[in-house]
């Protein structure tokens, strides 16, 4: 499917779900202005074309998890098993070949009472053209997670984001609804409810058999949630409310950049001072363009994934917002030249993934 068969309904479809990835077609319907065969057709095409995805996934310090973010630097015929060997793993997310070939870059969860060096090592695969390998913990994110470039998109207006925002959440912090000028942020959003921070307590198996579906499935029907857990209907239903209220639990979409003519994915580790770093992650997280921001270890304390419409538009965000940043001390780019894994599990071999560049 080609960029431009996407159309504004595409585009809001991914909002709506962006904020409730469980909506039922009606309630999508009603709120997009359009019948409820039409979102079920528009849904379908996306999700079979392997432009959208809804994936429930977990909060990694509501369970109990540290994420780290691994460089490996290989020998240029490398690189890609290096990656799918990475992909193949249960623990991983956000699989990257970077700009040059010889360098991939993952992100990993690792429970914070293990030996984080030791399980770090064992994940990759022994071979002597592995060349280089730098971990660095995730300190804080800025941006990521629930909230998604998505949100950023003035796909939906102020008054659907409203109507489609679960009664058991409150609203992201920064959409922007279609109704104000592409570039400024929302402030109108209500505050986040105040959750606890670290694990919320313990997870019983059938939690993990139900939190496994949804990983693999957001949308997954009620029916094959009971089947795997072995709970009723209404316990089913229940848990689902408990684990999106303590924000164990949230839905994502993994969509095709070019739903919306995002056309470079680009990797930005920047070194900033200490004293800034707070105020410098936050101000990157309300740019338009971040995906993704984060303080990290290293010398390389920042670190942000921008997604540009092109290479010019790469270049004038590296030459104005960034250039504004004067607490940024040294900067490093690396373009993604190919996802090998998103946020999700993978559900095809990533050799016989089709390309995908963000």
């Amino acid at each position: 499917m080609e960029s431009d068969a996407y159309d504004d309904l595409d585009r809001a479809l991914v909002h709506a779900l962006q904020l409730d990835g469980r909506a039922p077609f009606s309630r999508l319907a009603e709120v997009l202005g359009v019948s409820d065969q039409t979102v079920a057709r528009r849904y379908t095409r996306l999700r079979t074309t392997g432009a959208l995805r809804v994936l429930g996934l977990t909060d990694p310090a509501a369970v109990g998890d540290v994420v780290w973010m691994v460089r490996v630097r290989c020998l240029p015929d490398a690189a890609l098993p290096v990656a799918e060997a990475l992909a193949r793993r249960t623990d991983t997310s956000w699989v990257h070949v970077l700009s040059d070939g010889t360098e991939v870059a993952a992100s990993t969860r690792v429970a914070s009472g293990q030996d984080s060096d030791a399980l770090l090592l064992r994940k990759l695969p022994q071979t002597p053209r592995v060349v280089g390998v730098s971990a660095h913990c995730v300190l804080h994110e800025y941006f990521g997670g629930e909230q998604s470039l998505v949100n950023k998109s003035d796909a939906l207006t102020a008054e659907q984001i409203a109507r489609l925002r679960p009664p058991d959440q409150d609203r992201p912090k920064r959409d922007q609804p279609k109704d104000q000028p592409k570039g400024r942020q929302s402030n109108g959003d209500q505050p986040k409810r105040d959750r606890p921070k670290g694990p919320r307590g313990p997870m019983s198996a059938g939690d993990r058999k139900l939190l496994d579906v949804l990983a693999r499935d957001g949308r997954a029907p009620l029916a094959e949630l009971v089947a795997a857990t072995g709970w009723s209907q209404s316990t089913v239903r229940r848990r689902l409310a408990d684990l999106r209220a303590d924000g164990t639990l949230y839905f994502d979409v993994d969509y095709s950049h070019r739903l919306f003519s995002q056309g470079v994915t680009t990797a930005i580790w920047l070194s900033v001072r200490p004293s800034e770093l707070a105020a410098t992650g936050q101000t990157l997280a309300n740019h338009p363009e971040v995906a993704f921001a984060c303080a990290t270890t290293g010398t390389k304390n920042l670190l942000a994934t921008v997604v540009c419409a092109d290479v010019p538009a790469l270049y004038t965000y590296l030459t104005t917002r960034i250039a504004e940043l004067t607490s940024v001390r040294d900067i490093e780019t690396s373009p993604i030249l190919r996802r090998v894994k998103g946020p999700g599990p993978l559900l095809t071999p990533p050799s016989r993934a089709p390309w995908r560049a963000s």
